[in-house]
């Protein structure tokens, strides 16, 4: 599997930013879909035990969202315009998880995508269907300097390994 590029400070794949997840994103060519892999602390936990619904929709926003990268370019990343998403059962923390992102109608200036969280047995604890839009050329122009820093970082000795991905 491809690994995807990660951002400096992103909250959720951002290699640099303290309090952020650092997911890593892998491309699954052969299911169309994008994976990553985390075993969330309780930092982010909501109630005792769960991962805070935000959380949850900021990663499910990400690994959808990133499912554009697997035929294309940096260039094909949008912003999100409507996110609907079904809380199936509660997300654990301190439970290895897989999100896993795919498009179902691709598009240039909009795309609908979807994704999902999976406990280790495969069941869906989490689900989210999403609008995408191309974002506006000043948006766009504002990233610029960030470029450099959106690339494949190596993981790191001693941490996320193939299939572990993501904090720990």
């Amino acid at each position: 599997m491809n690994k995807q590029p990660n951002s400096r400070m992103c909250f959720v794949c951002g290699v640099q930013n303290p309090v952020g997840l650092h997911l890593a994103f892998y491309e699954d060519h052969e299911k169309e879909r994008v994976i990553a892999h985390i075993t969330v602390p309780e930092t982010y936990q909501g109630y005792p035990g769960v991962v805070h619904g935000g959380i949850v929709a900021a990663i499910l926003d990400e690994v959808a969202g990133r499912a554009l990268l697997i035929h294309g370019s940096d260039e094909d990343l949008m912003v999100t315009l409507k996110m609907d998403i079904r809380y199936r059962r509660p997300t654990p923390v301190g439970v290895p998880l897989t999100a896993v992102g795919w498009v179902e109608r691709p598009g240039n200036h909009r795309a609908r995508v979807a994704g999902e969280i999976r406990l280790p047995d495969g069941t869906i604890t989490a689900q989210a269907e999403m609008l995408l839009a191309r974002p506006p050329d000043e948006f766009r122009a504002a990233w610029e300097p960030e470029k450099p820093y959106w690339k494949v970082y190596p993981d790191l000795p001693g941490g996320p390994r193939e299939g572990e991905e993501g904090k720990k």
